[in-house]
């Protein structure tokens, strides 16, 4: 619903839903689990002083938590309500 109370169809698309159906499979401690380990390799390489392979590493921490959240969210909601 809008803010002036009428329904507003929103649906999801289908390459939306057939990623919210594979992902929704996938554990959500294996995307926390995969953000600790970038940022241990990342520790790991920065001590054996390789900079910027440690810098690169390092960054794929954020992507793996978002596609955690992102998981959670749809085994949570699902699909768009419109749907069911």
């Amino acid at each position: 619903m809008d803010t002036l109370g009428k329904q507003v169809s929103r649906q999801e698309g289908p390459m939306a839903k057939m990623i919210e159906e594979q992902t929704s499979k996938i554990p959500s401690d294996w995307y926390l689990w995969a953000a600790v380990t970038c940022m241990a390799a990342s520790l790991t390489l920065k001590i054996m002083e390789k900079n910027h392979t440690a810098l690169f590493v390092g960054q794929w921490a954020a992507p793996f938590l978002l596609f955690g959240i992102y998981n959670k969210l749809v085994k949570l909601e699902g699909h768009d309500e419109y749907d069911k």
